[in-house]
């Protein structure tokens, strides 16, 4: 039987295309539609310190570990997903510039014509550090496009930039780019993603329908398509 209302879930975009394909259909074919509210990790906070409110939600741990604080996640409902690293992408076909070393990155950031990141996601917040502590900030912000929210490897399929910076199942899920590589080992940082049901839940089978498709194998298989480590079985 269909719930009384839609279930709704907030989620960081890393996920976007495998909740798309491996989890939205089988909930529709038993009844059960979704509400998905797609945002980086920083403006679902902002959402809910504005009094938004959802069922559950999947996010970067250092939000969940907040709600928790502020006793906002059903207890024993948290689970860790999977973990997320950055990357760099070209569009398809383009010529590929050397990223191999934290030298070589370097060199390539100074002469790429443009590139875009998002400030929002934590792809940004990592970027922005790392061309600092590279000794290059104002150089790259001076030719950056910088988006509040979504695909960066859109606009660099779309020729509005030369260089996309995100996580890598992010750039993987956009048609039209070639996927450069990682961030070089000594600059590299992974993101750990977590799922939790919230305290706001009015019909807590709802997230648990949708907890229990996102830890499944059809999932893992697809995180592990998608660049990400997930910390399931």
């Amino acid at each position: 039987m269909p719930l009384p209302r839609p279930i709704r879930m907030m989620s960081a975009l890393i996920i976007r295309a495998i909740v798309d394909d491996n989890v939205l259909p089988p909930l529709a074919a038993t009844g059960h539609a979704v509400d998905m509210i797609w945002d980086p990790t920083l403006a679902l906070m902002e959402r809910i310190r504005r009094g938004e409110t959802a069922d559950g939600i999947v996010a970067i741990a250092w939000a969940l570990d907040e709600l928790e604080r502020q006793g906002r996640i059903v207890p024993g409902s948290r689970r860790p997903f999977a973990q997320a690293a950055f990357g760099l992408a070209v569009a398809g076909g383009a010529p590929k510039p050397d990223i191999a070393t934290v030298a070589a990155l370097r060199a390539t950031l100074l002469d790429i014509p443009s590139l875009v990141y998002s400030r929002a996601g934590a792809s940004g917040v990592f970027f922005e550090r790392v061309i600092d502590e590279l000794g290059i900030g104002d150089a790259v912000r001076a030719k950056a496009i910088v988006i509040p929210a979504g695909l960066t490897g859109e606009m660099v399929a779309s020729g509005e930039a030369h260089l996309a910076i995100q996580q890598i199942s992010e750039l993987l899920a956009v048609p039209g780019i070639d996927f450069l590589g990682p961030f070089p080992a000594p600059i590299q940082q992974t993101t750990d993603f977590d799922a939790a049901i919230l305290t706001d839940a009015t019909n807590i089978a709802g997230p648990q329908a949708f907890l229990e498709l996102l830890f499944s194998a059809p999932v893992r298989d697809a995180c592990e398509a998608s660049g990400l480590n997930p910390f399931f079985a």
